[in-house]
């Protein structure tokens, strides 16, 4: 065959780090293998196939191999030679750029789990690519992965560890981000199962803990296993697929991480292949990419996967693994899989209660909030109770305010500025904003006294926090009553409303949440006044409703008036 037909040696490319442009959707190559395929004894290429294939990291070396075995059968296709580029992508970042991606596209797409393609498919509109979900190639379980010490305050391995255990705040533990890592993701369809409602709503008690953990949240696995590394003593539990906790310890030369299996059950990572169409892609690529599919099939390619520490495409685990792995060879249970729709909205869950607030919270410390709940404490110290929890939760990036209202508060006003609006971890005298947040909720009970200026206060509240309006943040006014506006002297409900409604501002949103403690609470007139700014109103009947309805409005803030 004359030289000058012959395809290129094969050759290793250096990483290359390429511009990501959402206009583009360059698909960048993290780590990238060429491998061309020679022509077969006595025919001759009269061009070059290129196939992309995109692969999770934790494959790749399995992937690799395949196509090393790939080109060793010398295939053409239409007369062409084929060239196979592998790049080592997370799967959620090919699913976000999938839709768009023009440049090297991928026709073959190994995804750490099904959920990533599931969503393409979802939120596919016209010109995306058409996607074959195919069958899994291998599997690995979600585990809790731990220090063996920070197991130990799990109770392992005397006795079974549940997942309610780890979401409890008892022990400190960290997720990866789940908008860009599967772990996390389908750590929080484990905890909506656990805390959401049967609708798909968020409880109270999710709520709860998503904030909590979510101010710690780790950009990937490796990070955790990191923590791990430099302080098992001190390292928080996380979560992250069996396959990586076993990956770590043989790199490591030791068991320096253990796979923890809670007694719940687990959700799997299914490893799909997936065969991504475009019109635009060249002729024979749909029988190259079944020719390697079929190398990605066979028994030797099994073997890699096993070799490199996952389970078969049944969770069956290799009978070479050993105790010391830091792993479990037998079968742990499998919960169901979500649905693209059930991840949608925990996504959308996420996204809201992460986001960055500028909240300027107002209470009411009128003469009635001295009033006692059955519980045996008063209105005012349930409101400064449940503001003290929601405050606890929030990450430093978060900028609260706090205002104390009723009449005679000062000279001039019938509210009285605790706390300015700002960061909490920004310094306010000797120390953050938080603690100074944390001393004035302790406060409220001494300044109880006076009727409530519901009305005056509200405007003043809105106001203010539009003066200094961030259009990068969610603005928002949270206020808490017992009661009704008892102010002659100040403004009424209809001149108050008219104020409010002359102030909305579609490009500018600032919500006003409403949450009346008790009977008394004058339900009808902060529904309104929740209506016009496009905020809610919540009643909280019994004393322990308090602190549900304000974390309820505080995952709603931002997509106010559209929740």
């Amino acid at each position: 065959m004359p030289t000058g037909h012959r395809p290129e040696r094969p050759r290793r490319l250096r990483r290359v780090l390429l511009p990501i442009g959402a206009l583009v959707g360059v698909v960048a190559a993290v780590a990238v293998t060429i491998v061309a395929l020679k022509a077969t004894s006595g025919r001759t290429c009269t061009g070059l196939l290129s196939l992309q294939v995109v692969v999770a990291p934790s494959t790749e070396g399995v992937v690799r191999q395949a196509a090393d075995t790939f080109k060793a059968s010398q295939p053409i296709v239409d007369g062409k030679c084929v060239q196979v580029q592998v790049n080592a992508r997370s799967s959620a970042d090919v699913a976000r750029e999938l839709p768009t991606t023009q440049i090297n596209p991928p026709a073959l797409w190994l995804s750490d789990s099904s959920l990533w393609p599931q969503q393409v498919v979802a939120d596919a509109v016209p010109g995306s690519p058409t996607l074959d979900i195919r069958p899994s190639l291998a599997t690995s379980p979600l585990v809790v992965a731990a220090s063996a010490p920070s197991a130990g305050k799990l109770g392992w391995p005397v006795s079974q560890v549940s997942w309610q255990r780890i979401i409890d705040g008892s022990v400190p533990a960290v997720l990866s981000d789940p908008t860009t890592t599967t772990e996390g993701l389908l750590t929080l369809t484990l905890m909506r199962g656990l805390l959401g409602n049967p609708d798909g709503t968020p409880k109270a008690e999710l709520v709860d803990a998503l904030l909590r953990i979510g101010r710690s949240t780790l950009t990937t696995v490796q990070d955790g296993f990191g923590k791990v590394s430099q302080g098992p003593d001190t390292a928080p539990v996380f979560t992250a697929t069996e396959q990586s906790v076993l990956a770590t310890n043989r790199q490591a030369g030791k068991r320096e991480a253990v796979a923890v299996y809670p007694q719940e059950g687990t959700v799997s990572l299914d490893h799909p292949l997936v065969r991504v169409t475009r019109a635009t892609e060249p002729p024979g690529t749909g029988e190259a990419a079944n020719a390697f599919e079929q190398v990605l099939r066979s028994s030797d390619t099994a073997k890699r996967f096993a070799d490199a520490g996952f389970r078969d495409t049944k969770g069956a685990a290799p009978t070479s693994w050993r105790d010391a792995d830091g792993v479990r060879g037998d079968l742990p249970r499998t919960l169901p899989a979500p649905n693209a729709k059930q991840v949608s909205e925990l996504l959308k869950t996420w996204t809201v209660l992460n986001l960055d607030a500028r909240m300027l919270t107002v209470l009411d410390v009128s003469a009635p909030t001295k009033q006692k709940a059955p519980t045996g404490q008063s209105k005012v110290e349930l409101e400064r109770d449940a503001a003290l929890r929601a405050l606890g939760m929030l990450p430093d990036t978060t900028q609260i305010g706090l205002w104390a209202f009723s009449t005679q508060q000062t000279p001039t006003t019938d509210w009285t500025e605790l706390v300015g609006l700002g960061p909490l971890g920004e310094q306010v005298g000797a120390g953050p904003r938080r603690a100074a947040l944390q001393s004035g909720l302790t406060r409220l009970p001494s300044l109880v006294k006076g009727g409530s200026a519901l009305f005056d206060t509200t405007l003043a509240a809105v106001q203010s926090v539009r003066r200094a309006y961030d259009p990068v943040k969610v603005n928002s006014v949270v206020l808490i009553t017992n009661g009704r506006n008892d102010n002659p002297q100040g403004i009424d409900l209809p001149t108050l409303l008219d104020r409010l409604r002359a102030q909305v501002d579609k490009a500018r949103p600032l919500p006003v949440i409403t949450i009346g403690i008790g009977p008394d609470a004058d339900m009808d007139a902060l529904r309104q006044i929740a209506s016009i700014t496009g905020g809610k109103a919540y009643q909280a009947q019994e004393p322990g409703d308090i602190q549900n309805v304000l974390l309820d409005a505080m995952s709603q803030r931002s997509c106010r008036p559209n929740c």
